[in-house]
């Protein structure tokens, strides 16, 4: 076991609150600074601090939601709900990553949206639509990738593919609010 794996074994919670507080934040900045041509802040700097906190929660969030997802898809399979080929292997990580993403994907990135529309002061729900569709194109693939590693590796795949997102959705423009 590698020393990382070992440490988010020992710090399960902890460490899903790292990885998150530091790519989750990192990603924003990556994008605003691509959105911008130049280096840039997504916020205020006092702003900027909130959202290290509210991503360190999201991770709790994350994890917390793994979890459960993939006991309701040990409960598909036990009842007979879902197909044999999802019980192992790669059909296993599609069946987690496709059921993670369309039932707890949307509420937890409503409730990041409830965060983020917090520390900036603002209300709406502007560029939700988007962010869901990123649920179809993006995070089904990046997650099935996901839940193929053994568990201790998951959590902190899961941030890096937020820092991708954010990179991809600076790049395109993607993260402007509508």
């Amino acid at each position: 076991m590698s020393a990382y794996a070992a440490w988010v074994a020992a710090n399960p919670w902890l460490s899903a609150a790292l990885q998150f507080a530091v790519l989750g934040t990192l990603g924003e900045v990556i994008a605003a600074s691509l959105r911008r041509r130049m280096p840039a802040l997504p916020c205020t700097p006092v702003q900027l601090a909130a959202k290290v906190v509210a991503w360190a929660v999201l991770g709790l969030v994350i994890k917390a939601g793994f979890t459960g997802m993939k006991g309701f898809t040990q409960g598909l399979l036990e009842h007979g709900v879902l197909p044999v080929w999802c019980a192992s292997g790669l059909g296993h990580a599609v069946a987690v990553s496709v059921l993670t993403n369309v039932f707890f994907g949307p509420q937890m990135m409503a409730f990041h949206r409830w965060e983020d529309n917090l520390i900036l002061r603002r209300s709406g729900w502007a560029g939700l639509t988007t962010a869901w569709r990123t649920l179809i194109w993006f995070w089904i693939p990046a997650h099935t990738v996901t839940f193929s590693l053994a568990r201790d590796y998951q959590i902190g795949l899961a941030a890096v593919w937020g820092l991708v997102l954010g990179i991809i959705l600076g790049w395109t423009g993607g993260g402007r609010r509508r």
